[in-house]
């Protein structure tokens, strides 16, 4: 199967079939059959995408239920660190996150599960990344913890003296602060 599992429950990788030749490449991005053989049953309803610099740093960003999203993430170009931090309450992995490089060139994507909080650096000149989500957008569901929190240390692969976060992210709470309506359910 394509898909790799994490250290954590619920974060999945996905890495496609792919086929060469002199002409290019081709390859499924996302086949509903295939995903939901491999575990992967969510309806996705909404694709969001993004065009980033060197060093922007999105995240941490979730939804509270009931908005609570799934994001299947991947590169159209450039390379990025995906990252998805477990934020469900009584989850033996809670406050642990997964950090997972994608590019346009290794081809995988990453399942950020709803309860998890998602975010991700840029580690090339530019990079575009699309996700798919299986929940629409709700304002008032927005939830997110600080980037760079010590207690949850990230490693953004992006030196401090070059991170680029908006004035909202930098202001998020600390993970010890944040709330939400997440639980472990096994």
């Amino acid at each position: 199967m394509p898909f790799l599992t994490t250290d954590i429950d619920g974060p999945v990788i996905f890495e496609p079939k792919v086929f060469e030749d002199s002409r290019g490449y081709f390859f499924e991005a996302y086949n509903e059959k295939l995903f939901h053989e491999g575990g992967v049953t969510m309806k996705f309803v909404q694709d969001n995408q993004s065009r980033s610099s060197y060093g922007v740093i999105r995240g941490l960003h979730y939804q509270l239920n009931p908005h609570a999203q799934t994001k299947l993430v991947r590169v159209l170009e450039g390379r990025i660190l995906d990252v998805a931090v477990d934020i469900r309450q009584g989850s033996p992995t809670f406050g642990r996150h997964v950090a997972v490089e994608l590019s346009a060139d290794n081809r995988r994507q990453l399942l950020v599960p709803a309860g998890f909080a998602h975010g991700f650096s840029v580690l090339s000149e530019t990079a575009i990344v699309l996700y798919k989500c299986d929940g629409l957008y709700s304002k008032e569901s927005e939830g997110g913890i600080r980037y760079n929190d010590p207690a949850l240390a990230i490693d953004w692969m992006v030196p401090a003296d070059k991170a680029l976060v908006s004035d909202k992210d930098a202001q998020l709470p600390l993970f010890a602060d944040c709330s939400n309506n997440f639980e472990y359910r096994k």
